[in-house]
């Protein structure tokens, strides 16, 4: 027996690293299942969580990878940064953290190399008093909040709020509105922004423990927001002498240190609509500003639920919506299907959505309801907010008009379709019909103004490019790169407009326009169509004059001694894509809150004991249950026949067995073997039936699994003894199918995978590729072999598919 020489390595007990029992994404996988599956019940044990190690050290690496520009590992990280951490932890826990400190840090950045203690007074006095960024140990706690609290309200936020929300975003209203509000003739909307600057702490507080009773987390964010935030005194900066400006040298930012954003994606930051632009920030909350500030506008989404509820009067005269029921489907509403105008006999009904402090609400019946609508909204927001409204802040519009909604219009088109129909007797009959569809078109008019606003043009009526100098200093390549980056932005953007291909023509001039001014200047080329006639229309051509007898260019660039440019995308309008009318899902939500919803309701023992009645039903047989029964086949029948000379009849039924007094010992010998093996088989019986129970194996166990039945199988074929098995010549068939092509679970579905998935989409991109799933579940191999096995006709074919996949 091998016995080691070097004594056994005693953990540190001091070691931080000691009190990771977890993984952090697998602590917050468990949240968001926790929170899904009872996203009613009031929450008292977040201190529990607070108290989690593993989502301290997971928010030191999302901070540090948004501080130094790169994802640290969890075992790059240092002691010392482990033994701060906990330190601030501790403190955290202890109510010994302050926010917005500036001298006396728990943790510092590791890019921070400022040696505090040895700074001068004048240093230290304008630390003091000037505005500094959020310190380092305050985001980390930001993080920690923001994780605990982000799974308890997106399980309970209404699926009106669009913004500030992982999975959700403009385009996602966009579609909402061409799927629902199609139907409506009169507009509610509202600017409600001045929430997001900030609201009273009691109000605040108040709405967080409508379901959170935290004692330590509520307290923490009280002082997040009654503690004062250090800014520079207005006009501090106006009393300071100019001085004249020397040349300075360019400075070369450090391997570890972030770059700023590039070029392409400044400006396309200039184009974020009104409703987009403002991102609250609300004391030292950081993050958790826009999480609270929707935690404070859901009880406007649940009022205006509500509402919906009590305005909907169905009609049974009209088309759409005329059952009793509102959220079931009566007729398709969204864009191409034609939608009756409204009438004194139509349905009444409104719908609602909120993009950040913007709502939109669409009304269907006569101007009244929405006079009523309004007048109630104004009195709300007034006893809930404060919040002091009026009609010019919350105009009546009618559909013809056009409803300006993230920077895109929402308008009614009147159509008159030529409906062919076959009348009695087979003949066919041609009628013109009337008909409106909505249509949602990206405004030309705010687009124009965003790129004023960005000096890419000037004039209204006639917009005229104007040079792009800020690359006056980049290459002809180099440019032309960043600005295909930026009209592929804006395709993607305007995706779901009607008009895609005529704005993003239009974008695409601007920018031609504006660089072939800027090249024109920097290759003193006089004019933009001296430009275009060496650059050619998309300006791929080099512009650069060459001297002397140099090389073509094509030949310098097959060398690899220039550049390859690119020439601009989309200069024609045939070669913008067309617009997306992809149709969306009625009750949509996004792919992680899918994810959620199918794993707890796979985690239901009845709905799994429904499943196995299923399988019962079909005559069908669970993997897990298949493989047990082969393998205790094996192990129990394996009986060596030069022991045996009795015969073992078809079927399960053993006739007769006469043992041979000579060879007691063999037997006994033979009959201890054949125990142990079985005992073997049971233990592995055994675990194969807590995997049906518990729905999931380790990788490991499953693998030591099969290579264990490939063994047996190997044994009983290639042994001296001859193997005898009762069953039937299909389950030996079977067997064969199974030992000779082993299963592996890699392929396919599996929901605790998917489930780290989904909370991997709120985590940063370096966590996505370096955290994955640890477990790999049976039941996904059960489900997706009886949902594809449901097609066939009769059992046979479906039970020899079965054991095919197998």
């Amino acid at each position: 027996m091998f016995t080691s020489t070097h004594p056994r390595r005693v953990p540190d007990p001091d070691d931080p690293s000691t009190l990771m029992k977890e993984d952090g994404v697998a602590v917050c996988s468990q949240m968001w299942i926790e929170n899904f599956r009872e996203p009613d019940k009031t929450v008292t044990n977040l201190t529990n969580y607070l108290r989690r190690f593993e989502l301290w050290v997971l928010a030191y690496q999302k901070v540090c990878a948004d501080e130094m520009g790169a994802y640290m590992p969890r075992n790059a990280i240092q002691r010392s940064a482990l033994e701060d951490l906990l330190a601030l932890r501790n403190a955290v826990l202890d109510s010994r953290f302050k926010w917005g400190a500036r001298l006396e840090f728990f943790i510092k950045s590791p890019k921070d190399k400022t040696e505090y203690e040895s700074l001068s007074k004048r240093k230290i006095r304008a630390i003091l008093t000037t505005t500094q960024p959020s310190p380092f140990q305050d985001q980390i706690v930001q993080e920690v909040l923001f994780m605990i609290l982000e799974p308890i309200y997106e399980a309970r936020f209404s699926q009106k709020s669009f913004a500030f929300r992982p999975g959700r975003n403009a385009h996602t209203v966009l579609r909402v509105v061409r799927r629902s509000f199609a139907g409506y003739l009169w507009y509610i909307k509202g600017d409600l922004s001045t929430i997001l600057d900030g609201m009273k702490v009691g109000m605040v507080i108040s709405a967080l423990m409508r379901d959170v009773r935290d004692k330590k987390v509520i307290d923490l964010i009280k002082s997040a927001l009654v503690t004062p935030v250090i800014t520079t005194p207005h006009g501090e900066g106006e009393k300071k002498k100019k001085t004249k400006r020397k040349y300075q040298k360019k400075r070369v930012l450090a391997e570890d240190e972030p770059k700023p954003d590039p070029y392409w994606l400044d400006t396309f930051f200039g184009f974020a609509p009104e409703e987009a632009e403002k991102l609250p920030s609300w004391g030292h909350c950081g993050i958790l500003s826009p999480l609270l500030s929707n935690v404070c506008v859901d009880e406007l989404d649940r009022w205006m639920e509500d509402k919906i509820k009590e305005f909907y009067r169905p009609s049974k005269s009209d088309v759409i919506w005329n059952n009793s029921d509102g959220e079931a489907e009566q007729g398709n509403t969204s864009w191409p299907e034609f939608v009756p105008t409204s009438g004194p006999n139509k349905t009444r009904k409104i719908d609602y959505v909120r993009y950040g402090g913007h709502i939109l609400i669409g009304i269907r019946g006569p101007r009244a309801d929405a006079a009523t609508l309004r007048k109630q909204l104004i009195e709300f927001c007034d006893q809930k907010y404060l919040l002091k409204l009026d009609n010019e802040s919350l105009p009546i519009e009618h559909i013809t008009k056009g409803i300006m909604f993230l920077d895109h219009v929402l308008c009614r088109r009147v159509v008159y379709p030529t409906l062919r129909y076959t009348a009695t007797g087979g003949k066919i009959i041609s009628e013109k019909g009337v008909g409106t569809l909505l249509s949602v078109t990206a405004s030309l008019k705010q687009c124009i103004k965003q790129f004023r606003k960005l000096n890419f043009l000037k004039g209204d009526r006639d917009p005229d490019p104007q040079p792009c100098f800020r690359m006056f200093h980049a290459t002809q390549a180099h440019t032309n790169q960043q600005m295909n980056k930026l009209l592929s932005t804006m395709v993607e953007w305007y995706r779901y407009a009607d008009n895609r291909k005529k704005i993003v023509n239009f974008c695409s001039y601007i920018i031609r326009g504006s660089l072939a001014k800027l090249y024109a200047a920097k290759y003193k080329l006089r004019s933009r169509a001296k430009v275009y006639k060496i650059g050619a229309r998309n300006l791929a051509r080099p512009l650069k004059e060459k001297k002397g007898q140099s090389p073509e260019y094509h030949n310098l660039l097959r060398m690899g001694l220039v550049e390859s440019i690119d020439g601009l995308m989309y200069t024609r309008m045939s070669l913008v894509p067309e617009t997306d009318y992809s149709p969306f899902p009625n009750g949509w939500r996004p792919e992680h809150e899918k994810a959620l919803l199918e794993y707890i309701r796979l985690d239901d023992p009845k709905i799994l004991e429904e499943h196995r009645s299923g399988l019962g039903e079909q005559g069908l047989v669970s993997p897990q249950d298949y493989v047990s029964m082969l393998v205790w086949n094996y192990k129990r029948n394996a009986i060596g026949l030069d022991q045996l000379p009795a015969t073992v009849s078809r079927g399960n039924n053993v006739e007769s067995v006469e043992s041979n007094p000579e060879n007691d010992d063999e037997m006994n010998r033979a009959e201890g073997d054949r125990e142990e093996r079985c005992q073997a088989a049971q233990r592995y019986n055994d675990l194969c039936q807590r995997a049906g129970e518990e729905g999931s194996l380790p990788q490991e166990s499953y693998n030591f699994a099969l290579r264990g039945l490939e063994d047996t199988y190997g044994n009983c074929v290639n042994s001296e003894q001859d193997v005898m098995t009762a069953g039937t010549e299909d389950s030996l068939q079977q067997m064969e199918k199974l030992t000779a092509r082993p299963v592996t679970p890699d392929g396919y579905f599996s929901p605790q995978q998917s489930m780290q998935g989904m909370v991997q989409l709120n985590l940063m991109a370096p966590t996505r590729d370096n955290y994955h799933g640890t477990q790999q579940t049976i039941l996904g191999l059960v489900y997706r072999i009886i949902y594809r096995a449901f097609d066939f006709n009769n059992k046979e074919d479906c039970y020899a598919h079965v054991v095919k996949k197998m």
